[in-house]
């Protein structure tokens, strides 16, 4: 019974990894949290208390949401030179 028990909380804990990337890697594109917890299936809580218990996470979230804003400026400023023209 033990093991089985330590199967299912190895899956959780590969699944919630896998899920971290995929929000790091989502807020390098759009970078709006509720936004990305909403695409990849996360309460804003889940996504509050990952950056809490993990400074890994929390890290790598900073960098991805500057990436991410980065991005959308260039985008916009681009909108803006093609409308001035």
């Amino acid at each position: 019974m033990g093991n089985q028990h330590e199967i299912t909380e190895d899956n959780i804990k590969k699944r919630q990894k896998e899920t971290q990337e995929l929000v790091i890697e989502k807020l390098k594109t759009t970078p709006i949290v509720q936004i990305v917890c909403e695409k990849v299936g996360i309460s804003r809580a889940t996504y509050y208390r990952w950056r809490k218990e993990s400074k890994r996470f929390r890290d790598k979230t900073d960098k991805a949401l500057r990436e991410g804003s980065l991005l959308i400026n260039d985008l916009a400023e681009s909108q803006l030179i093609s409308a001035i023209k």
